[in-house]
């Protein structure tokens, strides 16, 4: 297997017996999700960067979030439009977001 430089974590408030509900899936994180797995593969960094959905962070007033790692960057308040920046400026430019920046 192959370590990805990157590994983005999205909130989509996944539940262990597989519901999703919640304040991040209610607020698009599935979308945002998606909107990652599209332009990852349409950059073509999916060897490396990874993308997966996860449960509850515990910071729901601040959500959707967005988790970069090795980086350690939380990104709030994300929608599908911030995807392509996030790409843009910190996975390919190296450069946080700061407004999104928690």
């Amino acid at each position: 297997m192959q370590k990805p430089k990157y590994h983005i974590f999205v909130c989509s408030s996944s539940k262990p017996n597989g519901q999703q509900k919640g304040y991040c899936h209610s607020q698009a994180g599935v979308d945002i999700l998606m909107r990652f797995v599209e332009e990852i593969d349409e950059r073509d960094l999916g060897g490396e960067v990874f993308v997966n959905n996860t449960g509850c962070f515990g910071i729901c007033d601040k959500g959707p979030i967005v988790v970069v790692y090795p980086d350690n960057v939380w990104y709030g308040s994300v929608t599908p439009d911030d995807v392509e920046e996030i790409l843009d400026e910190h996975i390919e430019g190296g450069n946080v977001v700061t407004r999104l920046e928690i």
